[in-house]
Order: structure tokens, then sequence, then C-alpha cells
């Protein structure tokens, strides 16, 4: 769907609105998470990039991103950004590198990262959660 504003205000009031915290995926895939036994915190602010879930027994951070602003698909995506270039593209590729950045540090720290696509845990949650279990138990024979 193409938004039509009229200004800026109607954008900037539509984008607050957007949640980062508690989203239907996020919410989804914890569910099935303790459903599955696992005992977890959320979004613990002493790791960084402050994970969705944490699974410290295991010593997992999963995060799930969202497809706008983490750059899914980027390479395709920002071709078609036509409004104010010069403040998206950057954004998000900051964004982008940030992700690395984090990820790289707490795997140096001894932390299983998994990442999920908003749309993954929409579209294959069963797939997702196999891959948290896989994680697990992968760890778990480590230690």
């Amino acid at each position: 769907m193409v938004y039509q504003f009229k200004t800026t205000k109607q954008r900037s009031n539509l984008m607050k609105r957007i949640k980062s915290v508690d989203t239907a995926p996020e919410l989804a895939l914890r569910r099935k998470l303790w459903g599955k036994g696992f005992r977890f915190s959320r979004r613990v602010s002493s790791l960084l990039g402050k994970p969705d879930i944490v699974l410290r027994k295991y010593k997992i951070a999963i995060f799930i991103d969202g497809e706008l602003w983490h750059g899914y698909n980027w390479g395709e995506k920002k071709k078609k950004i036509k409004v104010n270039r010069s403040y998206w593209i950057p954004k998000i590729e900051r964004t982008i590198l940030r992700d690395r950045k984090n990820t790289r540090i707490l795997q140096e720290n001894g932390w299983a990262v998994v990442r999920f696509w908003q749309r993954s845990i929409d579209k294959r949650i069963e797939k997702c959660i196999e891959k948290v279990v896989r994680v697990a138990r992968n760890r778990r024979r480590d230690n």
C-alpha cells in the first residue's frame, strides 16, 4: 500500500504508531518458546543490541528484525525508495551495520545470536522454533 501524505506531520504520526516491542511476531515466538519449556527474559538492556528474547541458560540472544528498519532484501529495496532518500538510505544502512557489529561482539563474548525476520515468524514459525531448539541443544552439548 502506498500512502499519500499531505504533510510531514501526517507521516510522522503514522510512523509513531509502528510498534517496536511486543509486536505480533514477537508475542507469537515467545508463546511457542514458552510452550516448548523455554524460560526467557525479554529485552535485556544490559546486552548489546537489547535482544528481544534472551535464553540465559543457553546464552542465546534472539532478535526479531522488522523488514523496513533492518534492511530486508536491501539491494532491491534501496532502489525503490523514492522519497527522502538522503535520510532513509543512510539510516537503514547504519542499522544494518549496527546489527552486524552487535552480533559479532555478542558472539565474541560467548553468546549465540539468532536473528529472524518478522516475515519468517509470520510465515514459518515452526521452522524458527526448530532453529532455536537446535541452537539450544548444540549449546547444551558444548557445555
